[in-house]
């Protein structure tokens, strides 16, 4: 098993997003992650399926689609089209959750659920059988480079036991103030896939932020208990 890091474009210069994105492929990001809000369900407004099809063009790295959205079932169609890998929406708005699910595999997606902060896990045991990766909110959703609400590793940890008991596979994708102090937290509690914008584009070279990342993700693999 190997810890994947998930980079976020949310942080990148968007007048430069060819050579943000190559600087994460060049440090060794497995994915990139695309953050699409609406603002109605987040309080911000981002982009939609045409830019994901200009990333699509630019990078062989599979795509990360995380729909920040009050309606996402309207748009599967157009995202999966726009070269989606993954499509991910959020418990907290979607009515017929396994429909939707179904939906985005048949369309040739992974199928991912997200669950806020403030959400209990409840919500998705009924379905944890049918997931791809389930991605828990370490952030409130809406905006890039927050800070990773303290003890929410705990919350992490309930989700991997809730997917073992299912007999799940799925992916636990930590989406939230990742960074050099935090990645240790996540990866120790259970994350398998860590999104990284801020720590990414923040600093001052996004290649070597990258590398950074997914060292100090295989090392908090190779020795999990470490403080």
């Amino acid at each position: 098993m190997n810890v994947q890091l998930s980079v976020s474009i949310l942080s990148a210069d968007f007048a430069r997003l060819d050579d943000a994105v190559a600087a994460a492929e060049r440090g060794g990001a497995d994915q990139i992650h695309l953050d699409v809000m609406d603002g109605h369900f987040v309080p911000n407004i981002t982009f939609g399926p045409p830019l994901v099809a200009a990333i699509r063009r630019i990078t062989r790295l599979p795509l990360d689609v995380h729909l920040m959205m009050a309606n996402p079932d309207r748009y599967l169609e157009a995202f999966a089209e726009a070269g989606a890998a993954t499509i991910s929406v959020h418990v907290e708005v979607v009515s017929h959750l396994h429909r939707t699910l179904t939906r985005i595999r048949e369309l040739g997606c992974r199928a991912g659920v997200a669950v806020n902060p403030a959400t209990s896990l409840s919500t998705v045991e009924e379905i944890a059988g049918h997931l791809d990766q389930l991605i828990i909110m370490t952030v409130e959703p809406g905006f890039g480079g927050q800070a990773f609400i303290p003890g929410i590793e705990s919350k992490i940890a309930r989700a991997r036991e809730l997917l073992a008991r299912a007999g799940s596979r799925a992916d636990i994708e930590v989406d939230g103030g990742i960074a050099p102090h935090t990645v240790r937290l996540a990866v120790n509690a259970g994350a398998t896939i860590l999104v990284a914008g801020n720590a990414v584009y923040g600093a001052p070279d996004a290649e070597a932020a990258t590398r950074t990342l997914k060292a100090l993700a295989a090392d908090a693999l190779s020795t999990p208990q470490r403080s």
